[in-house]
């Protein structure tokens, strides 16, 4: 019960946070265009989801390889 409550106070009270490294602010800054600071957020994104793509498909992976012969 404790989880959930946790998870739940983490939910509506999360922190907002907006950070970049030193040399991708650096160069959004010099530059004065939108649509390069659009694509830099879109490349942390695509970085970012990659991992998680690949250990979910590892997982599914192990969890056939586990359980799927058993019929």
């Amino acid at each position: 019960m404790k989880i959930f409550f946790f998870f739940l106070f983490s939910f509506f009270f999360s922190l907002s946070s907006q950070a970049q490294c030193a040399m991708c602010r650096a160069a959004l800054e010099s530059e004065d265009g939108a649509v390069k600071a659009e694509a830099v957020n879109d490349g942390i994104v695509y970085l970012m989801a990659i991992p998680y793509i690949l250990v979910g498909v590892l997982g599914y992976v192990i969890y056939k390889m586990r359980y799927g012969k058993k019929k």
